[in-house]
């Protein structure tokens, strides 16, 4: 085993009462690809700052080896005075790094070098940030939520760059599929202390249940243990005749370990308040257009949202998702079409950029709009402070400026604040942003059981795949030109339909090939043969009928899936269909294209 570059060995930190860090620990060998979870608060943010060299920790050690570099990706990176991205990027080399890695790194997430920081957007800033940390190839690269504001294309290649990296890797990040894919170990930090599992984060959610499991084993057997000692002690006619001391600090002992126990911090518990029932059709768009400065951003798209439907919406940064997605809830006129919404909807939005926060405001008002102490949920009057619970905040913060909360917990907050409204319309835009495993779960639960309709932009792919039924992406996912497809199913269902359909006009190319050199060589060799081959002859004499044949097939397969039920009613039907349905207008454009082939063919023959 290589000796740790870095390592952290009981680390005590305080914020007011209860310890944030309670002898927690962390070490990190030469290619170690560690991810580091828990719950939003749980000092995931702190540890990692502790070991970057950014806060001191109140007692504990800290080795750093003396050669090894360590570079940090904080959540809101500071851009100073720098002129440029380019000039940003350069002053985080080192003495002998390369500078190209500036410049290949930059083009890669999408930017010249040559943008000012001020005026970045928060998924550029993210991707200068990573270039910055990333250029010199530090021998740790920690990485505070590197997806967030991130699309999925540059998280893909993202995962594939760190994959490659040199550098030992400490990540924390909401993203399951991100930590799936890029880590090998697993820290958890739950109630001040770190555990470790040496293996990567798919394996991390079964074996913290059996942590837990064990533990809730062990203080029920502790339990049990001090109801047994303290019968002795009322009862045992030893005890009665003379103390004995040494059981009795062992009573003391156990009383003292069961009463300081400190459980798992708790679950969100909240359920969404959900209005009355809206139309049976939400949302109806017709060749819907919209183009700015010349680029068209959405090409005719039309589509109806019925009462029920979760639609996910992805793609690219810039290629137009929160566009569509005004368009679509009227917020925004298309330049040409016509967009319907349907009755009775009352409509909650979660903002991408978390604009409706006041940070002078404190959360009490923010979630009773400023109307005393109590709120409506579900018909029920509930008090703010208990309500504030729910969503795992203290009572005592009720009066604290939303400034002074983090990321996770702003996000926390906007949920109460949604699910407390009724609705049965809710537009999530980036929703997972900042939110914990846990936190992200109960998200998952909200959306699948809820009985609206639900709209909404993410690149979170393991998010997408556990909850929209139909998933809206670009026609040409690498270079968007305003065509939107709406595939069936999930991320991974899309990936699966874009592939089948790939490879599907491979094979109708490759199976044109033949007519067409055939049909090339016929009409290159000498006019004085003046006739089609008999195989010519005879497909083109059937490949009417067959052409006829495939748009009935097509017809009918279009019939079946314009029943707006069928896939809430037989999802793998839907799929089904939608399969055979591509394969079918593939097979027609090739017979289409062979059929004009031959005829051409023939008028110069005959000509």
């Amino acid at each position: 085993m290589a000796p740790p570059i870095l390592k952290l060995d009981d680390i005590f930190l305080t914020f007011g009462v209860t310890p944030l860090l309670a002898g927690a620990s962390l070490q990190v060998e030469p290619g170690d690809r560690i991810c580091l979870v828990g719950r939003n608060g749980s000092g995931k943010s702190t540890l990692m700052k502790i070991a970057a060299g950014l806060v001191e920790a109140q007692s504990g050690e800290v080795f750093r080896h003396p050669s090894a570099t360590i570079r940090y990706l904080e959540q809101a990176p500071d851009f100073g005075d720098f002129s440029t991205v380019q000039a940003y990027c350069e002053a985080g080399l080192g003495p002998g790094d390369d500078p190209y890695r500036v410049t290949y790194l930059l083009q890669h997430l999408g930017l010249s070098g040559e943008e000012h920081p001020a005026r970045l957007s928060g998924g550029e800033a993210r991707r200068a940030a990573l270039a910055r940390v990333m250029a010199p190839e530090p021998d740790i690269l920690m990485l505070d939520e590197p997806t967030n504001h991130l699309d999925l294309p540059t998280i893909e290649w993202l995962e594939d760059e760190l994959s490659r990296s040199r550098s030992a890797l400490v990540l924390i990040s909401h993203d399951r599929r991100f930590l799936e894919k890029v880590s090998t170990a697993t820290v958890w930090l739950d109630r001040g202390t770190a555990r470790r599992l040496d293996r990567g984060f798919g394996h991390f959610e079964a074996w913290r249940d059996k942590v837990l499991e064990e533990e809730e084993t062990e203080q029920h057997k502790l339990g049990r243990a001090i109801e047994r000692e303290e019968h002795w002690l009322r009862y045992g006619v030893t005890a009665r005749r003379k103390r004995n001391m040494r059981r009795l600090g062992e009573l003391q002992d156990m009383r003292s370990r069961h009463r300081g126990h400190r459980g798992p911090q708790g679950s969100v518990q909240a359920s969404i308040t959900e209005a009355r029932e809206s139309g049976k059709l939400v949302i109806e768009a017709d060749r819907i257009t919209k183009s700015y400065e010349g680029r068209t951003i959405v090409a005719p798209f039309s589509l109806r949202v019925h009462r029920g439907d979760c639609i996910g919406l992805v793609g690219p940064n810039g290629a137009g998702k929160t566009t569509l997605l005004k368009m679509l809830t009227g917020q925004l006129e298309p330049d040409t079409g016509t967009v319907k919404l349907g009755t009775n909807l009352e409509i909650a939005t979660l903002d991408q950029k978390r604009e409706d926060l006041n940070p002078d405001e404190t959360l009490a008002h923010y979630l009773t709009d400023g109307r005393g102490e109590t709120l409506l949920v579900n018909g029920e009057q509930k008090h703010v402070s208990g309500y504030m619970k729910d969503f795992l905040f203290q009572p005592e913060q009720a009066r604290t400026p939303i400034r002074n909360l983090s990321g996770g917990e702003r996000a926390r907050l906007i949920l109460a604040r949604i699910m407390a409204r009724p609705s049965n319309l809710l537009i999530l835009d980036e929703p997972t942003n900042d939110l914990d495993i846990e936190t992200l779960d109960l998200l998952q639960e909200i959306v699948a059981g809820y009985s609206g309709t639900v709209i909404l932009v993410s690149h979170d792919r393991d998010f997408l795949d556990r909850t929209v039924s139909s998933t809206i992406a670009p026609a040409v996912p690498d270079a968007p030109d305003g065509r939107w497809i709406e595939y069936a199913g999930g991320y991974s269902d899309m990936l699966a339909q874009r592939k089948g359909a790939a490879e599907e006009r491979r094979r109708a190319e490759k199976a044109t090939e033949k007519p067409k050199a055939e049909a090339a060589a016929q009409a290159e060799a000498p006019k004085t043969r003046g006739k089609l081959s008999y195989k010519q002859k005879f497909a083109l004499e059937n490949l009417p009928k067959e052409m006829e044949k495939t748009e009935g097939e097509i017809a009918a397969r279009e019939a079946k899936m314009a029943d707006p039920e069928l896939f809430t009613r037989d999802p793998a039907a839907f799929n089904r269909l939608a399969g055979e349905l591509e394969k079918l207008r593939d097979r027609l454009a090739a017979m289409e294209e062979e059929w004009l082939e031959l005829e051409m063919l023939r008028e110069e023959l005959e000509g």
